[in-house]
């Protein structure tokens, strides 16, 4: 009897450490090759995320890249699967100077494309962008608890998006054309005076650096809240923002 109970509790553990095995396997295949989790650690992207979202990116949307697997060495170079980012899409990529570090904006420029903003309006191939007030966005939960112009801008394509407008005279409101290079991509935040994007140091964005494009805000708790935090979940979870589609 003793025996039967030893075998017994022996199969029973190998069974658990299976599933669990199991269970980290699945988990390393849907991070790598479906969808990733990221945080919003940053303002650039407002009012669209906030900080405190945390989102779902496809990454199989673009195909793969050989920064779709983490800490995996370098096989190949370009897309294999590839399909290309639209124009309007929020996407995850890598800086282009720092390959570790990752940056979520929106695509504003195709490669071929002719990017230019006058006294803060948009211009793509020398026509402006539709953009429209909107009204204001209050950010309470900012130092500065202050009301911001937000505009409605529609692409192209006819993707439209909020823009916010902190500032009349900021450094971005005024550039030089850029030209985008094949291959590459033009990016930009949402928060037009507070984004480090393409119009500055980040600049163009090959396409093999895309990890994806943003599915879903899956969680989102206020900027000052600790995720895990679950004791402040009741008053500081952004119950509006689970689950939204982007």
């Amino acid at each position: 009897m003793a025996e039967q109970t030893s075998t017994s509790d022996s199969g029973g553990v190998y069974e658990i450490i299976s599933i669990v095995v199991q269970a980290l396997l699945l988990a390393v295949v849907v991070r790598t090759l479906l969808f990733q989790p990221f945080s919003i650690p940053s303002g650039s992207m407002k009012p669209t995320l906030l900080i405190g979202d945390y989102l779902f990116v496809n990454k199989y949307a673009y195909g793969y890249s050989k920064f779709s697997i983490p800490y995996a060495p370098n096989l190949f170079s370009g897309r294999i699967w590839e399909d290309k980012p639209e124009r309007g899409d929020i996407a995850v990529f890598k800086l282009p100077s720092n390959t570790d570090i990752d940056y979520i904006k929106r695509v504003i420029g195709l490669p071929g494309d002719k990017i230019q903003v006058i006294e803060g309006v948009l211009h793509i191939n020398g026509v402006a962008v539709k953009r429209e007030r909107k009204g204001t966005y209050n950010d309470d939960e900012s130092f500065r608890n202050s009301e911001v112009p937000v505009y409605v801008e529609t692409l192209p394509n006819g993707v439209t998006y909020d823009t916010l407008d902190l500032s009349p005279r900021s450094e971005g409101d005024n550039t030089k054309v850029f030209e985008v290079p094949i291959g590459h991509y033009f990016m930009m935040g949402d928060n037009r005076d507070n984004s480090l994007d393409s119009r500055f140091d980040v600049g163009f964005v090959p396409l093999e650096n895309f990890v994806g494009p943003a599915s879903m805000v899956f969680f989102s708790v206020k900027n000052r809240t600790h995720p895990l935090a679950f004791w402040n979940w009741p008053s500081d979870m952004r119950f509006n923002r689970l689950l939204r589609g982007l």
